[in-house]
């Protein structure tokens, strides 16, 4: 089995990561668990943040690294929140009031569309000069009024453009299918699988 660092601290990540990695005979290790800081994302961009994680992970731990990015794009705000969904409203981070930050944003607005993206990127070692990159997105519109009891982040105010339901609304098969990160994970293991010595 080979070890690979995860650049998150966030649990459901963990467990996703490594329901999906373990059938290729990787260990999936959270940084913390190795005493890693989380890494600064300074970035404007998804891609470069992800970079930025994921080269920190590995040099702090001599292992490959793997991190990811994402946040919800909207349209008629020129792309925003973007990289900074976790804090569209300040610190300290909160799902509560990004949300109402984003309504309020929006407030007048006739064009509702968004989408949310996410970038992952794996890194063999911290100076690899070919990471590996997958991308998903999943298309949407920002509602006013929260819907559903499910999810976390945007998703009561992110309605799907395929089944007219909130990201908060859809059983989570249904929503790891539909999702930007579901998305980019499926990517990233079809890559893993054609890649020689990674998996």
């Amino acid at each position: 089995m080979r070890r690979l660092v995860l650049a998150s601290g966030n649990a459901g990540k963990l467990r996703e990561f490594r329901r999906l990695l373990e059938p290729l005979g990787i260990v999936v290790v959270p940084q913390a668990e190795l005493g890693i800081d989380e890494a600064d994302e300074p970035h404007v961009t998804f891609v470069e943040n992800a970079l930025a994680k994921a080269r920190h992970a590995s040099a702090q731990s001599g292992l490959p690294a793997l991190a990811d990015d994402s946040g919800v794009c909207v349209d008629a705000l020129a792309g925003a929140p973007g990289v900074q969904s976790a804090r569209f409203a300040g610190e300290p981070k909160s799902d509560a009031r990004n949300n109402e930050a984003l309504v309020a944003a929006l407030q007048g607005v006739g064009d509702r569309r968004a989408h949310y993206a996410c970038v992952l990127v794996l890194v063999r070692r911290a100076d690899d000069p070919e990471p590996i990159i997958a991308e998903g997105r999943w298309d949407g519109r920002i509602v006013d009024t929260p819907r559903g009891g499910g999810g976390f982040g945007y998703d009561p105010h992110f309605e799907d453009v395929e089944t007219g339901r909130t990201g908060a609304e859809l059983p989570l098969a249904q929503k790891n299918a539909l999702s930007h990160r579901g998305r980019a994970m499926r990517a990233l293991i079809g890559k893993l699988r054609r890649e020689p010595g990674v998996a």
